[in-house]
């Protein structure tokens, strides 16, 4: 069993060790070799020969660090090898870097060069892998775990500027990592229906198989060619897959209902390859293959929300049924995390839910009841888990045919190629946009979380830290456009609140322009009636309510009028503000000649534009009646409180 590894802000790994080693300070001879679990129980053997390199000595040293660290931590076969990958990469860059001296056989990790070449080499590895690699920097710190490792067994020297140098940070970086978006409304709706017309297939198939397999016998009493019997013997373990396709007569005599199992989608049979899909299709009508199981995954991870990890974690002794749901016991190794979660459903309130199994199909729509799943799941793998009684951390199990035509037992693996989700998909001829990922479904349902939630991170983030969500869910496409369209609801609030800018008057709607002419254009009659008798003549302009300023709360006057009536929704400007709004141009020139440009557009810009959109509508002929009028008039000044005076002085 594999071992977690912790990298800290150095960049290097740590270990951890079941027993202390009594490591040599001499290297051994020969080739190193490591086995290393895989997939499904499987071991691989991995070599290294130190004598493929120049630099021997050094890549000796290296894999005996590399041998012992697997050996100590029970890595599994993914890590080892790019433990292996690094050594390699780097014994052959040291051999490069010491060609021209002949000095790289007698190179070991006590030479004073090497921390000047481990440093060139980190910085090389990101020319040799595609922009936005991880690999770089994985295979960085691969390197400086083992020597990291030497480091603290004192029986092995080490150059002491490479010691150091191995614990400090890392000199290329971890790259970027592409985040997948969340599927489609269109897409996960498709996907979920799919998963529930796979559930119920599985079922009918199922419910076939051992239907017939009861009316059979053993095929030597019987016939190889009568389906029943091939079932009856799988079932009871009288016949194995290779004495079906040892027994099976040529395919030109079988029956129908056999050549029907092989047939492909256009009806044709490829005779080469009948007896092993036959072999596999009797299999697959008395237990659930991998295929079958990535329908379950779907609906569970769409059902409760929960990551693939979580839903195909847990076991029947997890599994607590409620009167109305069920509880999980849900798993996350890889956050350390166990949770226990109630699932609720729309069962009636005197409907017992443990009353036999569900009868009755789900097509019309995606049903979100965790408990109806779960013993869906229960009753399909019910005969498999009955030949694994030592694996009960997980309900997803299945029968496989090996290629050595064994018929195995065992825990869901859908790494093949042929066994992935983007393969199930396929198979069920369902269109998808964008990359096949399961992970994309666990973005949809967080997705969903924080549309419910209205946006509360602390309600989408229920099973992980919110740092996690903003850093990884929150990065989707729906939540982006969301985010905007909030954001952009927002100013446009305000933006219509605070800076739409005042109602301007044309000349020729002047003279029309009476109460019942200002009532049509959307003011109160108590308020056309106060423009029109001068009672709301703020001087560059006319307010309709002073005391609704979006400058000052409600019900209290405006305390920024007349400044700020450029900027203000409540302002009308008449064709009689024009000589006020003149004298203030001339006034914010002033301002503008004084103040900083920055300081002038943060506080004046928007009356400033306002104000020169407003005098651009006017005729020259009616600019050139209000100066006059500011000419001739006696005692024509623009009307400011004081406070503004004051304030440009400054």
């Amino acid at each position: 069993m594999a071992r977690r590894h912790d990298y800290g802000a150095s960049g290097a790994g740590e270990y951890s060790e079941r027993a202390p080693q009594p490591p040599p300070a001499t290297s051994r001879v020969g080739v190193r070799s490591v086995t290393c679990e895989k997939s499904m129980g499987r071991q691989q053997v991995m070599e290294f020969d130190p004598g493929d390199f120049r630099c021997s000595r050094l890549a000796a040293q290296l894999a005996d660090e590399w041998v012992e660290y697997a050996e100590a931590t029970a890595i599994t076969a993914g890590p080892a090898g790019a433990y292996r990958k690094a050594i390699a990469r780097f014994c052959a860059m040291v051999d490069a870097e010491l060609e021209d001296t002949g000095t790289a056989d007698s190179v070991d990790l006590m030479d004073p060069r090497l921390a000047r070449l481990l440093a060139r080499w980190e910085r090389g590895l990101t020319a040799t892998f595609p922009a936005g690699s991880s690999w770089p920097a994985y295979l960085a710190t691969s390197m400086r775990t083992l020597l990291i490792r030497r480091d603290d067994h004192s029986g092995r020297p080490m150059d002491a500027p490479l010691a150091r140098m191995a614990r400090g940070p890392l000199l290329v970086a971890w790259g970027e990592k592409c985040e997948h978006d969340e599927f489609s409304r269109q897409d996960k709706q498709a996907l979920v229906r799919t998963a529930w017309t796979a559930v119920n297939e599985l079922e009918k198939r199922l419910a076939e198989g051992w239907r017939l397999a009861r009316k059979g016998q053993h095929p030597d009493s019987g016939s190889w060619l009568h389906l029943p019997d091939l079932l009856w013997g799988l079932a009871h373990d009288e016949i194995t897959p290779r004495d079906i396709r040892s027994r099976l007569p040529a395919m030109t005599v079988w029956p129908a209902d056999a050549r029907k199992l092989v047939m492909g989608p256009d009806g044709r049979i490829t005779a080469k390859t009948a007896k092993q899909k036959l072999v596999r299709q009797v299999v697959a009508h008395l237990y659930p293959t991998t295929l079958d199981l990535h329908a379950f995954r779907v609906l569970l991870m769409d059902a409760t929300g929960h990551t693939s990890e979580e839903v195909t974690g847990f076991g029947a002794q997890d599994v607590e049924f409620l009167p109305k749901g069920l509880r999980l016991t849900l798993v996350k190794k890889r956050a350390g995390r166990v949770r226990h979660r109630v699932f609720r459903d729309g069962s009636g309130p005197g409907q017992a839910l443990d009353e036999g199994p569900v009868t009755h199909e789900i097509t019309d729509r995606p049903r979100r009841e965790a408990s109806v799943i779960v013993r869906r799941l229960l009753e399909v793998t019910a005969k498999v888990r009955e030949r694994l009684p030592d694996v009960d951390d997980t309900l997803f199990v299945r029968a496989t045919v090996r290629p050595d035509e064994s018929l195995v037992f065992c825990r869901w693996n859908f790494t093949p190629p042929t066994s992935t989700f983007a393969a199930w998909v396929k198979s069920r001829n369902v269109t998808v946009s964008g990359d096949l990922h399961i992970a994309r479904l666990r973005k949809s349902t967080k997705v969903e979380k924080a549309i419910v939630g209205r946006g509360r991170v602390d309600i989408a983030a229920d099973d992980h830290l919110e740092e996690t969500f903003a850093g990884h869910y929150a990065q989707g496409t729906t939540l982006r456009i969301i985010s905007g369209e909030v954001i952009t609801a927002a100013q446009d609030h305000w933006f219509r609140q605070a800076v739409d800018g005042p109602t301007v008057i044309a000349a020729e709607a002047e003279e029309s322009a009476d109460s019942v002419g200002l009532q049509a254009l959307g003011l109160q009659p108590e308020e056309a009636e106060g423009v029109i008798s001068g009672q709301l003549d703020m001087g560059i302009s006319h307010c309709r309510d002073p005391r609704q300023s979006p400058f000052s709360p409600p019900g209290q006057l405006c305390a920024v009028a007349p400044l700020r009536c450029l900027e203000c929704r409540n302002a009308w400007i008449l064709p009689s503000n024009l000589p006020q709004l003149l004298l203030f141009k001339e006034h914010l020139e002033q301002s503008k000649r004084r103040l900083p440009p920055a300081v002038f557009t943060a506080q004046w810009g928007q009356s400033w534009t306002n104000l020169l959109a407003v005098l651009a509508d006017r005729t020259p002929e009616e600019l050139d009646l209000a100066r006059q009028h500011i000419e001739e008039g006696p005692g024509e000044a623009l009307h400011l409180p004081l406070t503004a005076h004051t304030e440009f002085d400054q």
